[in-house]
């Protein structure tokens, strides 16, 4: 079992690496899209990972919820999996709990405990928000806080760690 990790800008480039590197590894793999189509423009962005996906991917899950149950669930019946993204699942937590922060937050604590306890390897993939100017409204500065501490635990408990930038990727643990 191994935990990969890795963050970086929006078109970093983070997703194509953690899914081309999920792919080197043998086995039966399962992808966990978070994405919500709520809007024409978002619909696209979903399908265009789809095209991105072909027969090396077993089953697709697309969870805006509850992936803290379903990491646990992959330990019987995949190999691999790909979770894209922790940024889209805490602002899909921020709307379902409506922006109740101790709710969000204990999603994310069971999610913590939950990868702890895989015994597959697993890829993940997370927005790095934090290196912008301080966002204007509560809400945003919310989720940003939110978010960066989150990737903070992920990086931490993760085997292997990456960030992206402009298309190439540094190793960081």
């Amino acid at each position: 079992m191994k935990l990969v990790f890795a963050t970086g800008g929006t078109k970093s480039g983070k997703s194509d690496f953690m899914q081309k590197y999920a792919e080197s590894v043998p086995g039966k793999r399962t992808y966990v899209a978070t994405g919500i189509a709520m809007d024409k423009e978002m619909e696209e962005r979903i399908k265009k990972h789809q095209r991105k996906r072909d027969e090396k991917w077993h089953t697709l899950i697309e969870e805006p919820y509850d992936i803290k149950t379903i990491v646990l669930e992959l330990n019987s019946n995949t190999d691999v999996a790909l979770v894209d993204s922790i940024t889209v699942w805490i602002g899909n937590l921020l709307y379902k709990f409506n922006d109740n922060i101790d709710n969000v937050n204990e999603e994310i604590n069971v999610f913590l405990d939950n990868l702890k306890r895989i015994n597959y390897n697993l890829f993940i993939v997370s927005d790095e928000v934090g290196m912008g100017i301080v966002p204007e409204n509560k809400l945003s500065r919310i989720f940003r806080d939110i978010l960066g501490e989150t990737n903070q635990k992920i990086a931490k408990i993760s085997d292997e760690f990456y960030t992206c930038f402009s298309g190439y990727t540094l190793r960081l643990k």
